[in-house]
């Protein structure tokens, strides 16, 4: 049976949050951002929207496409607690919760849904419950996988509620344009159009694979194959509530993969260190990137086995970087957390394909002995030894 899942998004959180604060916003355009003229919006409610503001935008420009936009400074500490609110309400219902940001999460549940009488009952409870709860609006996304749970949520906002089911991809989703698939960054769009690339369905097409890897390279077989349908329906989250972590805040935003790549792995190594230090094994990694926006993407993988091989857990990170690094966005902080932790002296370690197995010299003589007939070989310091009494 297919797993549901629910792709649960705040619909313009920081404004949300400062409208619910201050009620006297409510229906006019408000941003959020630096009152510095230089600075750039990090978001625009919806009818600031409807003037052309959105995030990134420098202010000199928004005030002029908005000469009424409410402009509001940040307080990350007061949206940090609103999401703590939206997740508490969430874990009411399961466990089975993975954060991606700090205003957006998936939520796997496939049996919970079997005990409502109506499929959509439940995301219409968790709609209505979490603005009573919270004041704030969310949009819900209903599919089979996480990236297509997740492209349902983005086709109706606010307030909107979508299913996408894999036998309506060819009418829902592949006639979208290809820069409103999640995943592809805006230097990524022109470059695809150059290749006939215009819908998600022409990405999605076996036909036009070849062209997409040698522009994109190998990391977008896997966007390919979300386009198609076929991506993970399995969630990340820490099973217990033991956790490490390190983090580092720049001093210089990172707008290079290879500079976000390079800070990645010290903090991964960093964080084996302190894992082995202190006796730790865990199966869950997770990266945050925070851009110079403030906005959290938190991305994670769950290991078959645990570890606290620097190698294994640079490698997972690698490959979370890659699928979800931005070109446009510049990087202000990094974290690497290792969740579901054990005492390393609970787990037997099986080898890897980074750890060869260590062969003792026993081993080694016994190898050969199975190898070459009429020859016993032993170690020279077993001539030394005194023979056993008979």
């Amino acid at each position: 049976m297919a797993r549901v899942i629910f792709h649960i998004d705040i619909n313009a959180f920081f404004a949300s949050c400062e409208e619910n604060r201050h009620p006297e916003l409510k229906g006019k355009p408000v941003a959020i951002g630096s009152l510095s003229r230089r600075s750039v919006i990090s978001t625009a409610n919806y009818k600031a929207r409807e003037y052309g503001v959105h995030s990134a935008m420098p202010v000199y420009e928004a005030l002029r496409k908005c000469p009424d936009l409410e402009l509001v400074e940040s307080d990350y500490v007061y949206y940090r607690s609103c999401s703590r609110a939206f997740f508490h309400y969430l874990y009411k219902y399961t466990r089975a919760i993975e954060p991606a940001s700090i205003d957006e999460c998936f939520m796997d549940v496939t049996d919970i849904i079997m005990k409502y009488p109506r499929p959509l009952d439940l995301a219409f409870q968790i709609q209505q419950g979490v603005y009573q709860e919270t004041g704030l609006h969310v949009s819900i996304g209903v599919a089979p996988t996480k990236f297509l749970a997740k492209m349902a949520s983005d086709m109706r906002k606010p307030h909107g509620i979508t299913v996408l089911r894999k036998a309506e991809l060819a009418q829902k989703l592949w006639p979208l344009p290809i820069e409103s698939m999640v995943g592809i960054g805006k230097r990524s769009v022109p470059k695809l159009q150059k290749i006939g690339i215009y819908t998600i369905g022409d990405f999605a097409s076996p036909e036009n694979e070849n062209k997409i890897l040698r522009i994109l390279g190998p990391s977008s077989f896997s966007l390919i194959q979300k386009a198609q349908g076929k991506s993970s329906d399995r969630l990340s989250y820490s099973t217990t509530h033991k956790s490490v972590s390190i983090s580092e805040t720049f001093e210089n935003d990172l707008y290079a993969m290879d500079e976000v790549l390079s800070q990645a792995r010290h903090l991964t190594f960093a964080l084996s260190q302190k894992m082995k230090k202190e006796n730790y094994m865990g199966k869950m990694i997770s990266l945050t990137m925070r851009d110079i926006h403030f906005h959290n993407i938190v991305r994670s993988q769950t290991f078959r086995e645990y570890t606290n091989n620097a190698n294994i857990m640079y490698e997972a990170i690698r490959n979370l970087i890659d699928q979800n690094f931005e070109e446009d966005l510049g990087y202000r902080h990094l974290a690497i957390h290792m969740g579901s932790l054990k005492d390393a002296k609970e787990i037997i370690v099986q080898p890897t394909m980074f750890e060869q197995p260590k062969e003792t010299t026993d081993m080694i003589l016994s190898q050969l002995n199975r190898q070459i007939e009429g020859i016993h070989l032993i170690k020279a310091s077993d001539l030394l030894k005194e023979p056993k009494d008979a």
